[in-house]
């Protein structure tokens, strides 16, 4: 049984069903402040996207002896390579109805932040006898993916919400909540890069663990983590509500967990624990909204 168990809990994370549904769950979160009912076209399109997106990546990044490699996820993926091929393929395929359910402002969004996912992990530019991608230029791949994210879970809900009157949201809070997103998402995605420190400084990537080491880099995700608080206290609109209490005792917690982690922390760790945190903000939510007013 717990072998059964262990087996499952390892597909969900390692196939990255897991990150996708951290992606959902980040939609709704959007639909929930703004006050939207969930429009379910767009959580699918999050949650085949990112699945798509994620494991392509993982693809064409394939070491020469992958099931040698010192992470588990890794060696887990390419031992299921075929299963792992043939998910990315549904994926796409599914993305493709899904596409059309959506509004013209949607889909460009949509085919924008696709060519930037897929460009992201691709050898485009070559110096010397040296192939290189968006991710090696210094700083900019959390950037990237921070940006990807925001832009995926915050504006994709927002443009589909209004379009089928289902919300209205100023420009202004729209900007405000794009910040919040931002900071939160940016504060997450540089663990995982303090966890691959050894490795991104052996293969020349230059991330923020890289340029700046390591204590700095978990210092500067507090710093991302303590801005994110400022703004959702400074920017509360209808004062210290249900809504700022889950966002705020999120925020604190992912905090506690990217302060006790470490690149000796095994992988679970990060993939459930630390991603986790993008669908524990939901749940908080919607626990926080069931309540009376605080």
């Amino acid at each position: 049984m717990k072998k059964t168990l262990q087996s499952v809990f390892d597909f969900l994370l390692f196939s990255n069903i897991f990150m996708a549904l951290c992606a959902v769950s980040q939609g709704l979160v959007t639909f929930a402040l703004i006050g939207s009912k969930p429009v379910y076209s767009v959580l699918g399109i999050l949650f085949v996207s990112t699945l798509a997106i994620y494991n392509f990546s993982i693809l064409i990044s394939k070491p020469q002896k992958p099931l040698d490699s010192p992470h588990k996820r890794e060696r887990w993926f390419f031992s299921h390579y075929r299963l792992m091929v043939t998910l990315t393929i549904v994926s796409i395929l599914a993305l493709m109805p899904l596409f059309v359910l959506i509004s013209t402002e949607s889909r460009i969004l949509l085919i924008f932040l696709g060519v930037l996912s897929f460009a992201y992990g691709l050898p485009l530019f070559t110096l010397g006898d040296k192939k290189f991608g968006l991710r090696n230029i210094p700083g900019l791949k959390q950037f990237m993916i921070t940006l990807v994210w925001t832009m995926s879970t915050v504006l994709l809900p927002m443009l589909e919400s209004q379009h089928l009157h289902l919300g209205s949201i100023s420009m202004r809070d729209t900007t405000i909540l794009i910040a919040k997103r931002f900071l939160f998402i940016g504060a997450l995605t540089v663990p995982f890069d303090i966890r691959d420190l050894f490795h991104d400084k052996q293969s020349g990537l230059k991330t923020v663990p890289v340029m700046f080491g390591e204590k700095k880099a978990y210092l500067f995700c507090q710093v991302l983590l303590a801005a994110y608080i400022v703004l959702l206290f400074i920017f509360r609109n209808n004062g210290l509500n249900n809504d700022f209490w889950a966002l705020s005792i999120t925020a604190v917690l992912a905090g506690w967990l990217i302060f006790r982690s470490s690149w000796q922390k095994n992988e679970y760790y990060y993939f459930f624990f630390v991603d986790g945190i993008l669908i524990l903000q939901y749940l908080l939510l919607v626990v926080f909204g069931a309540l009376p007013v605080l």
